[in-house]
């Protein structure tokens, strides 16, 4: 009877070379990877694609922040170099450049009403996007008042100028505000409004995600959820709520030195290289802090909501008093 001569490369358990699988062995699973084996290769990526959202949420991209920053540094040395010009007497109120830089700046803040609108008015909601508008809306509430500040010659006039000066720039620092405001209670800075469910998913996300990419770590996620549960604590009084800030720091710093010595004292019993070891310490350390920062606007949410709230309904009233003083002033200095 002749038997089937079986190669050296053949894997163990395959059928010799030339027969069919059976069904049985093809019913057979694969299997699995330990917890150990998966620990053993921290180089290798782990798919998280249910944590790649709530990371994208709370991760600073540095590029993002660099145009803002850019233009509101260019903008800061533009207001300081006309202020230390201001008695030069380049510029003047009545006539020339200076005159125009008036009618530039009334026009823009006129076009602050187009993001509002946008958003009520429903003929408008096809004309671009809302955060297009949005974006607009911030550049134009800055470049406004800056014009009339140059138009004014960064100085004060008439009666009827100071009220439309005081009026615009007590309207363009409620803008700052608001705009603070605004990213407490959403996703980045164009982003949209965010809840306090979605963002206490996104911590708990962050924390499987810590616990898949550091085995034998379950005594720092449970650290976790005691810290989460700390920051979400109502604190009575203001010297509670100052006591609860500076605890919560400290809580912070201590989970993260703890999990910088784990990953170093795992990393020498599992025999990773000191670069593994690097690179796993900084991938937990992001996710942590992404975590504390989740945590962070999740416990905030309601104060900085009801913050913004009150914010809206003194913000427009204010708005429609600067278009009335600047409308005085308009008609008094062509007419007057």
């Amino acid at each position: 009877m002749a038997h089937s001569a079986v190669s050296p490369t053949q894997v163990a358990g395959d059928p010799p070379a030339g027969q069919k699988p059976r069904a049985d062995d093809a019913a057979k699973a694969p299997e699995k990877p330990r917890a150990d084996d998966a620990a053993k290769a921290p180089e290798k990526a782990r798919p998280a694609a249910s944590a790649q959202s709530p990371r994208s949420r709370y991760i600073t991209r540095p590029l993002a922040a660099l145009a803002p920053l850019v233009f509101g540094s260019a903008l800061a040395v533009a207001l300081l170099i006309g202020w230390l010009n201001r008695d030069e007497g380049h510029l003047t109120p009545d006539s020339g450049l200076g005159y125009w830089l008036g009618i530039a700046g009334g026009s823009a803040m006129l076009l602050l009403l187009i993001y509002p609108l946008r958003k009520r008015v429903r003929l408008l909601r096809t004309f671009g996007k809302v955060t297009f508008w949005f974006r607009l809306h911030m550049i134009l509430g800055l470049v406004g008042p800056a014009l009339v500040l140059f138009h004014s010659n960064f100085k004060l006039g008439s009666l009827n100028s100071n009220a439309a000066l005081i009026a615009m720039l007590i309207v363009a620092g409620s803008g700052i505000i608001g705009r603070y405001l605004y990213g407490k209670i959403h996703f980045g800075l164009y982003g949209r409004k965010a809840h306090v469910k979605e963002i206490l998913t996104d911590a708990d996300a962050l924390k499987r995600l810590l616990g898949d990419g550091l085995p034998g770590a379950d005594h720092i996620v449970e650290r976790l959820d005691a810290f989460t549960k700390l920051v979400m604590s109502p604190p009575k009084g203001v010297a509670a709520s100052f006591m609860l800030a500076i605890r919560t720091r400290v809580t912070r710093w201590r989970l993260l030195a703890d999990a910088r010595r784990f990953v170093v004292t795992e990393g020498r019993r599992l025999k990773w290289s000191r670069r593994a070891r690097r690179q796993r310490a900084s991938a937990v350390e992001e996710v942590m802090t992404l975590h504390f920062a989740a945590v962070k606007k999740a416990a905030a949410f309601a104060f900085y909501e009801r913050l913004f709230a009150l914010w809206h309904v003194a913000h427009l009233p204010l708005f429609f008093l600067l278009v009335f003083a600047a409308i005085i002033h308009v008609v008094a200095v062509h007419f007057y």
